[in-house]
């Protein structure tokens, strides 16, 4: 069964088509990014997958018999006696974002509550599980923990949850929310002929008013709703392995939305044992460029000068090793450090209101405008 509604006439898809004709070709050789005559550094950046735990890196040790990690030891142990409970009874836990409860089991008290001395905040929680999954080397899903989503989900897809609850995403203004468990997502089909992530929920919801979605259907846009959940992005993860269709980001032209696109692309230092379940360094940046201020004579007074912080964290990606296998990207981050202003996305409203969803985007799609 096709899905509705189409949108433009096939020819508009010529880059698109073109675009995922060399991802496929450059998956089915099983390469990575690293460009012709390019030296690999010794760092725990791996251009094929993004970054990753090394043998040599630095490991902690956490010990019952030091003042300094007692707690942090019984907090582990903790966790360690209710995971086992889990996979013993086969029921999961879900580990929530907000900071009322830290770790609610389905059949059992929330856990939190069940000693709150020891536990202390979410934070606590939080990191003791990464450090066992990051420990036994294997995702929270193995440890029947899984987390909240807070992403959203809208375009040409469906799928089937784990429960056989069949679910239709559509291009309409109400977005589907990301799925708790993504493994367990089935049967996912679609015809989309790109993935759109989207940085920011307010111009996700913008976009889907303007009807960007039905009109560049068949397509599929995603937003983690500022810094992406696990589940956010282990959705664009699974979407990418599944169908191999392109992913484009739209983040702000500030260092805080690059450093978001990274992480989708590239990951993170505190998820880097898991990298290989959750980058797609295929992701290509399709807007905000800060080449697209200067062409597009934005005006300078909603332009934003980088704060201290700003420019700390420009600086930090600037020296970041996959930077060398980015030298378009590398331009426009000097380009951004020169100038020293960032731009919101909003900014593009100055031009018309409706310029980002009728004239940027489309305009990128069809003539190729990403790096």
């Amino acid at each position: 069964m096709a899905f509705a509604p189409m949108g433009p006439e096939a020819s508009f898809f010529d880059a698109l088509d073109r675009h995922r004709a060399s991802l496929l070709a450059m998956v089915k050789r099983g390469a990575g990014e690293t460009p012709a005559g390019a030296t690999r550094v010794a760092s725990r950046f791996d251009d094929s997958v993004g970054l990753r735990m090394i043998p040599q890196c630095t490991t902690r040790k956490i010990r019952s018999d030091s003042p300094k990690s007692v707690k942090k030891f019984a907090l582990i142990l903790k966790v360690l006696s209710m995971i086992y409970k889990l996979i013993q009874s086969d029921t999961y836990a879900t580990k929530r974002s907000n900071a009322h409860s830290v770790l609610t089991l389905h059949l059992h008290r929330d856990i939190y509550y069940t000693d709150s001395q020891l536990f202390g905040n979410q934070a606590a929680v939080d990191s003791a599980i990464d450090d066992i999954s990051c420990m036994l080397k294997v995702p929270r899903r193995s440890l029947h923990v899984l987390s909240t989503s807070k992403g959203l989900i809208a375009g040409n897809l469906r799928y089937m949850e784990e429960d056989g609850t069949r679910v239709q995403c559509t291009c309409s203004a109400t977005a589907t929310a990301v799925p708790t468990n993504i493994q367990g997502m089935q049967h996912l089909i679609t015809d989309a002929k790109f993935l759109l992530i989207v940085e920011k929920d307010a111009t996700f919801q913008r976009l889907l008013d303007d009807n960007f979605c039905s009109r560049m259907s068949p397509c599929i846009m995603v937003t983690g709703k500022g810094v992406p959940d696990l589940n956010t992005r282990l959705l664009v993860k699974k979407l990418w392995d599944t169908f191999h269709i392109p992913v484009f980001t739209l983040v702000d032209a500030d260092p805080y939305g690059i450093e978001i696109m990274c992480i989708y692309k590239y990951g993170s230092m505190s998820m880097s044992f898991e990298a290989h379940n959750l980058t797609i360094p295929t992701i290509r940046w399709l807007g905000l460029l800060p080449s697209d201020i200067q062409r597009l004579n934005i005006p300078k007074d909603s332009l934003i000068p980088l704060t201290k912080h700003d420019q700390m964290k420009l600086d930090s990606i600037l020296k970041r090793p996959y930077i060398t296998y980015q030298p378009l990207w590398k331009k426009e981050l000097e380009m951004m450090a020169d100038s020293k202003m960032k731009a919101e996305i909003q900014a593009l409203t100055l031009l018309s209101s409706d310029y980002l969803s009728r004239v940027y985007l489309p305009n990128k799609l069809r003539f190729g405008g990403w790096i």
